[in-house]
């Protein structure tokens, strides 16, 4: 054997030990680093990586687990260098810690910024800003039961006294005789966030003897193992298990698809989010989001599960509450899986809307039609006089039609249809935001 401290070889357990030390440094220090939600990270997040590495690198994208659950490295090499992506799935709350504390480029969130976080942030980004806040996707939190469970659909308000254990049997809801199991995700996630704000709201608190899960495919897996189960998780889970029809106060059930997640009248729709730190955004990690933000990251979008933004005509099946107004006004139109919705007050777009406009204008290039295609319809939330509805419904669909103009479509036709056809509780919260909506209508080829 050579001694190390000879003039020959250097010894093989030395050399290993050197080249391991060297090699550390390069192997934790990643180009892009995405913290955050399980239901963004899972796939979704993995998908749009290696959809963008394709479209910057040479050769294919190498994607291996790097030795902690729930975390992913993508590597895409160049004929000069190589772009290394981590994207980590630990819960939304965890990725805002993760970009407050420097360690991520951007923030993967099933929920919209807290305040307290806006705080936490204030002086670096406004993370509320068109420049920070980026919507990548529609999901719906699907309600997921047994397959063999005869229930179809429940309200919200039924809903929360399941989870909060005011009801725990079946036969109470038309089903079985049978004790109901109660599956939640856990506190760090954005699923969480989200069921807790839409479902249980102030006024229930979650059972304690909820099983909690960091991810929800294992959740959907379980529930469709439990006959006397159920649970929610993202839409892109649901898996092998039975997807519930919602509904909140009046408005019709509502099952989760592409129409009614896409334009966010499904009660429990929500907008998955990646939020980066302003003028702190690294060129990287703005090429990433527009990448994701394009026609070509929306598509990924939905071969991942997800739903995407870029629209497409449906032809609605409009229900036997529909007036006979309304069936005439759209008889010759479909529907554009998009509604515009405000920021605040009764005018202004939100930035999921603003970026909507040119989502719009595609869709019309593609399909070789026209302003003259289109038709805006507005809706308010429930007022206590008419003819205000009528007003604030019009005030908002005019506003939409500038905007349109303002992006070289001009004249579309619109009109307001007051706070009649509403799709939640008339003064929730919840409810009120999307009542508060546009319909985009094109003409039927």
């Amino acid at each position: 054997m050579n001694n190390p401290h000879s003039g020959g070889a250097l010894h093989y357990p030395f050399m290993w030990l050197l080249a391991t030390i060297l090699w550390l440094p390069l192997a934790q220090a990643n180009d892009l680093a995405i913290h955050g939600s399980n239901t963004v990270g899972a796939t979704l997040a993995p998908m749009l990586v290696e959809g963008f590495l394709n479209s910057q690198v040479d050769s294919p994208v190498i994607n291996h687990n790097n030795g902690t659950d729930n975390e992913t490295i993508l590597i895409g090499e160049r004929s000069d260098s190589s772009i290394r992506v981590l994207v980590a799935a630990h819960g939304s709350s965890t990725g805002f810690s993760a970009m407050n504390a420097g360690e991520a480029d951007i923030w993967a969130s099933s929920r919209p910024v807290k305040p307290s976080e806006l705080s936490q942030m204030a002086g670096r980004a406004d993370l509320t800003e068109l420049a920070s806040e980026h919507v990548i996707a529609i999901d719906g939190l699907a309600i997921l039961v047994h397959p063999s469970n005869p229930v179809n659909q429940l309200s919200i308000d039924t809903l929360a006294r399941i989870f909060a254990g005011q009801i725990n049997n079946w036969a109470e809801l038309g089903g079985r005789n049978q004790p109901i199991n109660l599956y939640a995700r856990d506190d760090r996630s954005g699923t969480w966030d989200t069921f807790k704000s839409l479902v249980l709201r102030k006024n229930f608190t979650l059972d304690v003897a909820a099983q909690r899960y960091e991810s929800n495919d294992q959740l959907s897996d379980d529930v469709s193992r439990d006959p006397a189960s159920i649970g929610f998780a993202g839409l892109a889970s649901a898996r092998s298990s039975k997807v519930l029809a919602i509904s909140d106060g009046n408005a019709p059930a509502l099952k989760p698809n592409q129409l009614t997640v896409a334009s966010e009248d499904y009660p429990l729709a929500r907008r998955l989010f990646m939020y980066t730190p302003g003028d702190q955004t690294t060129p990287l990690a703005k090429a990433f989001i527009e990448f994701a933000l394009s026609q070509q990251g929306q598509a990924i979008v939905s071969r991942s599960g997800f739903v995407s933004q870029n629209p497409i005509a449906v032809k609605p099946a409009l229900n036997d509450n529909t007036p006979v107004t309304f069936k005439s006004l759209t008889g010759n139109y479909q529907r554009l899986t998009v509604n515009f919705r405000f920021s605040e007050g009764r005018t202004r777009l939100d930035n999921k809307a603003q970026r909507d406009l040119s989502r719009v204008l595609n869709y019309l290039d593609r399909h070789n039609q026209s302003a003259d295609d289109l038709l805006l319809i507005g809706f308010a939330d429930a007022q206590s006089d008419e003819l205000r509805a009528q007003m604030i419904s019009e005030l908002r669909a005019l506003s939409v039609r500038k905007a349109l103009a303002g992006e070289g479509l001009r004249d579309v036709a619109y009109t307001g249809y007051g706070h009649y056809m509403p799709v939640g509780t008339a003064g929730g919260d919840s409810g009120r935001q999307r009542n508060g909506r546009v319909e985009v209508w094109v003409r039927t080829p």
